[in-house]
């Protein structure tokens, strides 16, 4: 799966998805781009896109794009914070499906 890391999800989570082909949006060529231009861009190249931005939802229409989201919910944004949720987040990979939201963490 060719998955798009948002910049608000630190780059040494990339190590974690082992298996899947992982960028960051700096490396992508999209860093400074909004949401909706950002999610369009991405789901034309990419699978799966891993966010923290919880409102991000409410905020764009995602059931009309081809990509997957995947939101991350942890009390920080750090790898140590993060890193716990993976076992999960890698399991929520094998059933998502394009224009799906999974969230994985607290709510």
């Amino acid at each position: 799966m060719k998955v798009l890391l948002d910049e608000c999800v630190t780059r040494k989570l990339k190590q974690d998805f082992q298996g899947h082909e992982v960028y960051t949006i700096e490396e992508a060529g999209m860093k400074g781009l909004k949401n909706g231009e950002l999610l369009r861009l991405a789901s034309e190249q990419y699978d799966l896109f891993v966010t923290v931005d919880q409102n991000l939802t409410f905020q764009q229409n995602l059931q009309s794009l081809k990509i997957s989201v995947l939101i991350l919910a942890a009390k920080k944004n750090t790898y140590g914070a993060l890193k716990p949720l993976m076992p999960k987040a890698l399991e929520a990979l094998k059933i998502i499906n394009p224009g799906e939201v999974i969230f994985i963490g607290v709510l």
